[in-house]
């Protein structure tokens, strides 16, 4: 068990194209849900797991997130500007001056309930900062509130996990939310590219874990998956 990281990084840069026509004027990250913006109850879980700085990558109406995000006192908030989209791998590898030696990555349009212990708090407890180059929270598809997709990976009963193959349905899905070092990006340079191939190259290295999520999960992709999280959480009048 390594320390808990104190920075994290927020993906925030998307185009949020599959909201639309929300996202016309507005960028995913803000987009409420139970009355409160996407992004806001990302950073409360990451303040409250003890994260001290937290750096958002902005692009796509970049200036709205900043002007949201400078109210915030809670947290220091530093930005990322990408003047072209450099996707996942890219977007961190950009802000990394910024973030600490192992830090939390959350995408910044992501919604989840924890279970008795907070999933960041899970996910720190069980990285090891020797072995591991990257943690992943996983959610069970059958569990996954508003996911209909075959699965990302497969987990064998010893904790070692796998890509799905062609055809192949998973049981899990990755849930937007990791653990990284920094150790991950030695030699992938810089510009546009996906964390995708980092993974597969720390997999390849036995160096690539995943913990499974013991709560609850809200796919919101589209207009309909807001809703039926607003329905979700609405019934069960759960805790957020």
């Amino acid at each position: 068990m390594s320390a808990a990281p104190e920075t994290a990084m927020v993906l925030a840069a998307g185009l949020g194209m599959r909201m639309r026509p929300v996202t016309d004027h507005l960028p995913k990250p803000l987009v409420a849900l139970a009355g409160r913006p996407l992004i806001d109850h990302a950073i409360d879980r990451l303040v409250a797991a003890g994260v001290k700085r937290v750096v958002v990558n902005l692009h796509y109406k970049g200036e709205m997130l900043a002007e949201h995000l400078g109210a915030r006192r809670d947290v220091e908030v530093r930005f990322s500007e990408e003047p072209e989209l450099l996707d996942t791998g890219g977007g961190i590898a950009r802000a990394l001056p910024l973030l600490g030696e192992v830090f939390y990555a959350v995408n910044g349009d992501v919604f989840w309930l924890d279970g008795k212990v907070s999933a960041l708090a899970r996910l720190a407890r069980a990285f090891d900062a020797a072995q591991d180059d990257a943690l992943l929270l996983l959610q069970r598809t059958t569990s996954a509130v508003g996911y209909e997709g075959p699965g990302d990976f497969i987990v064998d009963p010893l904790g070692g996990v796998r890509r799905r193959r062609e055809r192949e349905v998973a049981a899990h899905l990755f849930a937007g939310i990791e653990i990284l070092h920094r150790r991950l990006f030695e030699g992938a340079g810089t510009g546009v590219f996906s964390l995708n191939p980092l993974w597969d190259g720390a997999m390849a290295a036995g160096r690539l874990s995943a913990l499974v999520h013991d709560g609850e999960w809200y796919h919101i992709g589209t207009a309909a998956g807001l809703a039926q999280a607003e329905e979700r959480l609405a019934s069960h009048r759960v805790e957020r």
